[in-house]
């Protein structure tokens, strides 16, 4: 076999190898090092000893994912302020057709699968949203496959009980709620803006105490809108601050921008035609993985 098959087969599962790692750790920066070094582990192999390959690479990408889950435990508990997933900016193409990848990947779900053991964002990820059996599950996180079925139940149960009741919006109410969101905002239009939020919206920013930003979640459709409206305004009254729209995580994003810097990105978390939840990214090593466009797939 020679070096070009491996990185044909490699290069074509890419995307749904990509997905499992960011899933599993919640980071971009994180998934590209698990795939730089799958890639070189896979090199190695002789593929002739290879019956699935989706499943051996899969296997391989979730145990070096989870290894990196575990040497990360320390920094989660040391970080200053909530710690949030790394926003995806995807490829102009809509994955919202398939509707479980569009979910799992969505910053609601990903700060849900936050709250699982490692093991059981490994297992759920594999078996609810890639569809491997349990066997092959099994194989990735190195536990019996009973054990694996305990672990799948547990974690299905768990996100079951804390997923969102209402279905996403679809593509047209994102863009009309996005439209009114931003003219509402950089125009201080308060009322406006309230008829926009749900009552028990909440704002979660992540700047991993670096630069300025709450603390502490915000809830509540008031106190989130007072602080919408200091923010844009302050940003208003800045020279060459830019606010560009983005998919990111398969969800409308405003990315924010003075001059060449990159001050953040805002995703909105729509449902039930009212915006549920902000997720602000402002620690700016979180960022730099949205200079690039990235595919997923499953």
């Amino acid at each position: 076999m020679t070096t070009d098959e491996h990185a044909e087969r490699f290069t074509l599962l890419r995307p749904l190898l990509f997905t499992i790692a960011y899933e599993i750790l919640g980071s971009a920066t994180e998934a590209d090092d698990v795939l730089q070094d799958g890639y070189l582990r896979w090199a190695a192999v002789d593929l002739t000893t290879v019956r699935d390959t989706k499943s051996y690479l899969a296997r391989l990408v979730t145990r070096q994912a989870l290894n990196a889950v575990r040497a990360s435990t320390r920094r989660r508990e040391d970080y200053v302020g909530p710690w949030l997933p790394e926003p995806l900016l995807l490829e102009e193409h809509d994955p919202s057709a398939d509707l479980v990848l569009a979910e799992s990947v969505s910053m609601a779900m990903l700060v849900l699968l936050e709250t699982l053991t490692p093991d059981e964002r490994a297992v759920f990820v594999l078996r609810e949203v890639f569809g491997f059996d349990h066997g092959e599950v099994a194989a990735a996180v190195g536990r019996p496959v009973a054990t694996v079925r305990q672990i799948a139940h547990r974690a299905r149960e768990h996100v079951r009980a804390r997923r969102r009741r209402f279905e996403p919006a679809d593509a047209a109410t994102t863009t009309r709620i996005t439209e009114q969101f931003l003219t509402a905002a950089t125009t201080g239009d308060l009322d406006g803006l309230l008829a926009l939020l749900a009552p028990d919206v909440t704002w979660i920013a992540d700047s991993g105490g670096k630069v300025t930003a709450a603390r502490q979640p915000v809830a509540g459709a008031e106190k989130v809108a007072g602080l919408v409206l200091r923010l844009f305004g302050m940003a208003g009254e800045l020279p060459d601050v830019r606010i560009e729209p983005a998919n990111c995580n398969n969800a409308p994003a405003l990315i924010v921008s003075r001059g060449d810097h990159l001050e953040g990105v805002y995703l909105l978390d729509i449902a039930a035609g009212e915006i549920a939840n902000f997720y602000i990214m402002r620690n700016p090593d979180k960022l730099l993985t949205l200079a690039v466009p990235r595919r997923i797939g499953r």
